[in-house]
């Protein structure tokens, strides 16, 4: 599975903080390896340099083999709040239609 990791002009991440975030989605959606060619993470801060609730966010964006894109965001406080809430979304949906797939 390829990972791209993309941000904002707002949001600046540093090469340990990208590595684990690809660590950490490899090993998160791990069960459907044989199932996605590729996965894109997108971060963005909302409000720029301004504080704010939920103004991060993290988009995850999935290529299953011989299906449609599919992709989820979730807005939180922090970029470590909004990954992990877009990997519990990204994982729900994965088991929603791989099971749909599984099951034929």
């Amino acid at each position: 599975m390829e990972i791209r990791l993309n941000t904002d002009n707002n949001f600046t991440a540093s090469a340990a903080f990208l590595e684990k975030v690809s660590e950490e989605l490899k090993k998160k959606l791990h069960r459907f390896s044989e199932y996605i060619t590729a996965a894109e993470v997108f971060f963005g801060d909302e409000n720029s340099n301004k504080t704010g609730v939920n103004d991060k966010r993290c988009t995850i964006e999935v290529r299953p083999r011989h299906l449609h894109p599919e992709a989820v965001t979730h807005y939180a406080d922090t970029v470590d709040h909004a990954f992990n809430g877009a990997v519990d979304k990204i994982r729900n949906l994965l088991d929603n239609r791989i099971g749909k797939l599984q099951s034929r």
